[in-house]
């Protein structure tokens, strides 16, 4: 069955994709005039609950939670995690508890912002711990602890990568074979590079740009690679230098890059993955790092979120 399949879920409906996700093509004068041919890659349209890179990583975790007869979720993000807010509609959907490990405890004493607001209202129960507790979430001393304060629960990681989801994005690769020469992705925690590179068909390669700073993803990709498939695979690298100053932080040329990207086509990028990819790949194509005749796809992994940094 193929990893991303939701078909032996209790509900497998509730998840029908649109899949392959559409690719459309747009004009963008800064990337003609280079001869180079741009294509969005819409991975936003695939649920209208859980678009995207999520939802390609989420299936595969939740066919292993429920054939393993887990009834709970736990994960772990930021204030603006896409992957919390995806877990907590996927729950609501399926009929999972869900439970959100979420870096900053004093949070806990503000009012909820729209994304957690959102995953508050699909049932998802939120713990708020300090940034060094966070830091140690791959502990399993600490989710001992959580079991002991929640109960019996599957654990899915940060950004929902691991192995089962880097095969769930490996079927994003598969369907851009001999589409494009070079496909474009935000990165996060390394996952869906990971999976995307894999897919990939000789000759084409994969370039991730990490909205965190750190330097850190370049290892972090390989060893999910290496969990998946046993080896590094597909021809990728990062391109480190637009993460604006790190996780949810923003430029003057990126807020500017972004609003101008809206007025041109018709389409607002999501500011804290999407435009930073964008205005990466169009910086790239005007410093001439294509070359004429190149066919490039930007996957589109989220649409902005009411009230999420802008």
């Amino acid at each position: 069955m193929d990893p991303g399949d939701p078909g032996d879920l209790a509900d497998p409906d509730a998840l029908r994709p649109r899949l392959p996700s559409p690719l459309q093509e747009i004009e963008d004068e800064r990337f003609t005039r280079r001869g180079v041919r741009l294509l969005l890659k819409r991975d936003d349209l695939i649920h209208p609950d859980i678009p995207g890179n999520k939802w390609r990583k989420l299936v595969p975790n939740l066919r292993a939670a429920a054939a393993a007869g887990h009834p709970t979720l736990l994960t772990f993000g930021g204030a603006y995690s896409n992957h919390l807010r995806a877990t907590a509609a996927a729950g609501r959907l399926l009929g999972f508890a869900t439970i959100g490990v979420v870096r900053g405890e004093e949070l806990a004493d503000r009012p909820l912002n729209p994304s957690l607001a959102r995953c508050a209202a699909d049932g998802m129960r939120l713990h708020f711990v300090s940034r060094a507790e966070y830091r140690r979430r791959t502990d399993p001393l600490l989710l001992d602890a959580l079991r002991e304060r929640f109960g019996a629960f599957a654990p899915l990681p940060e950004g929902g990568s691991n192995a089962a989801a880097v095969h769930g994005c490996a079927e994003l690769g598969r369907e851009l074979r001999g589409l494009a020469e070079v496909v474009g992705v935000a990165c996060g925690t390394g996952g869906t590079l990971a999976g995307l590179a894999a897919g990939l068909a000789p000759g084409q390669r994969a370039i991730g740009f990490p909205v965190l700073r750190g330097g850190f993803l370049d290892a972090e990709a390989e060893r999910l690679q290496r969990a998946a498939f046993g080896a590094r695979a597909g021809d990728w690298r990062l391109e480190d230098r637009f993460h604006g100053g790190g996780y949810a932080r923003q430029t003057p040329e990126l807020d500017a890059f972004a609003s101008d990207f809206a007025a041109r086509h018709g389409l607002s990028p999501e500011r804290v993955y999407v435009a930073k990819m964008l205005y990466g790949l169009t910086v790239l194509a005007e410093e001439g790092a294509f070359a004429p005749g190149t066919t490039v796809a930007a996957v589109i992994t989220g649409t902005p979120e009411p009230g999420s940094p802008a």
